[in-house]
């Protein structure tokens, strides 16, 4: 005896399907979190070492003359950056096979490609700010080519990362407009807004 399909169902599988063959869904929001707390620790050792040199942080862009300072920033910069990747991965590595889906395949090789040319270009954007002493612009720069990176990726995962990079690219304009800003700007945008959004998503998609 023939059992009876249900069409709904049906559709919803194939729907699902097609969504795991176009885009990578199993980014995790435990990676947006632990981004965000390491983002927050590495602004903390930051804003002390400024304190330490008798730097006001809000006015950072003043002291140019420091380069102990600026190469201080630019390796705490650094450090953040392998933390919160590494975690990134984890995290998502993690998530992917509990899902039953590759960490590695065309989607994420397309996603990777399409996340790694903006921030290759913020990259060099800002070495070649600070090359010409324009570090007060380093901050805002980072948040606007990151949030273009995620704006660029989100047609390849979950399409919520798209608001998290409009967020990011506002606040980045904002500290372009108010440089003496930037290092708060960054705060929110790397930490604070990284732990809301990876917050929702863990409640949205994993719990």
């Amino acid at each position: 005896m023939r059992e009876n399909i249900d069409p709904k169902q049906t559709l919803s599988e194939i729907h699902s399907m097609m969504e795991r063959s176009s885009r990578f869904i199993s980014l995790s929001g435990l990676s947006g979190v632990s981004a965000g707390i390491i983002g927050l620790a590495g602004w903390i050792v930051a804003y002390l070492q400024i304190q330490n040199s008798r730097q006001d942080y809000i006015l950072l862009g003043s002291s140019l003359g420091n380069k102990q300072l600026e190469h201080f920033l630019i390796i705490d910069a650094v450090i953040v950056l392998i933390l919160a990747l590494s975690a990134g991965v984890f995290f998502t590595t993690r998530k992917a096979k509990k899902d039953g889906n590759q960490i590695w395949n065309p989607v994420v090789r397309r996603m990777m490609i399409n996340l790694a040319i903006p921030l290759f270009t913020g990259g060099v954007y800002c070495a070649i700010l600070i090359w010409h002493e324009g570090i007060i612009f380093v901050a805002p720069s980072t948040l606007i080519f990151y949030g273009l990176a995620l704006i660029n990726t989100s047609k390849y995962t979950l399409s919520d990362i798209r608001y998290l990079g409009i967020s990011e690219i506002f606040l980045g304009l904002a500290g372009m407009a108010w440089p003496d800003y930037g290092i708060i700007l960054w705060l929110i945008g790397f930490s604070i807004l990284h732990i809301i959004y990876g917050t929702i998503m863990y409640f949205k998609y994993e719990r």
